[in-house]
Order: C-alpha cells, then sequence, then structure tokens
C-alpha cells in the first residue's frame, strides 16, 4: 500500500469568488482575512507552492478603518528609480486619491514575495463603491469580524 502526502496543482482548485463588504472594518484584519483567502488556507487542498485560493472582491474600500492615529502617521512609500525620486504619502491623502491602493498595499504584504504572489494578488478585485462588475461569477458573501 502506498502511502503519500497528497500535493494539490493549480488545476485542481475550482476558484470560488467570494465577496467581502469593508464597511467598518480594521485595515490589518481585513487584509489577513484577504490574503488568507487568496493563498487557500481555508481550504483542505491548500500546497504552498500551488494557487489553491479563491477570487475575493473587496467592496466599499473608502469605509475602511484604521485604528490609533495611524491616519496622520501611516506613510507609503513609491521610488520612480531614479535619483532622488523617493515619493511618500500619508494614509488620509492616500485615502482621498486612491482608496483601492491602502487594501491592495496591505494584502501584498501579507502575500508570498515570489511568482506565486504575484499571480494571488492578480485575484484580488477592490472597488471603492458597493457596486462591481463581477455578478455573473455569483460571489458568495464572506463575513469578516
Amino acid at each position: 500500500m502506498k502511502k503519500y502526502t497528497y500535493s494539490a496543482k493549480s488545476s485542481d482548485n475550482k476558484g470560488k469568488w467570494c465577496v467581502v463588504d469593508a464597511n467598518g472594518a480594521v485595515l490589518g484584519r481585513l487584509a489577513s482575512e484577504v490574503a488568507s483567502r487568496l493563498r487557500g488556507k481555508h481550504s483542505p487542498l491548500f500546497t504552498p507552492h500551488a494557487d489553491t485560493g479563491d477570487w475575493v472582491i473587496v467592496l466599499n474600500a473608502e469605509k475602511i478603518v484604521l485604528t490609533g492615529n495611524k491616519w496622520q502617521q501611516k506613510t507609503y512609500y513609491s521610488h520612480s528609480g531614479f535619483v532622488g525620486g523617493l515619493k511618500e504619502i500619508k494614509a488620509d491623502k492616500l485615502l482621498e486619491k486612491s482608496p483601492e491602493d491602502i487594501i491592495r498595499f496591505a494584502v501584498k504584504g501579507m502575500l508570498p514575495k515570489n511568482r506565486l504572489g504575484e499571480k494571488l494578488l492578480k485575484k484580488l478585485k477592490v472597488y471603492g463603491g458597493s457596486e462591481h462588475p463581477h455578478s455573473a461569477q455569483q460571489p458568495e458573501v464572506l463575513e469578516i469580524q
């Protein structure tokens, strides 16, 4: 009798769609749950080197909550690659400019830093409002505490 550990392939994944409402949700708690769903850690098929996760749609990104004084203190950095090309923006200004990026940056930091992480990040869809164009996929509602 052969005994071996089953290793799932990306083709074994059916890829369900989930909708998460970010209205009043704390950023870190929401991002960790979304990152876990994207990786597939909720599934018994979870394999660290394969894409076994779900597609996640996050709505109401402009209504996310940061605790403490993080709206004024948290800084996001980007660099153009040229000398003196460092740009920084505070969380409250980024919320006005692009509220989707706050959630995208938080989830990206919780995913693997390799090709798999880049592939998983493409399965995250973030929208500032309460409408999304993915109703044809029949997403199920996911509750985040």
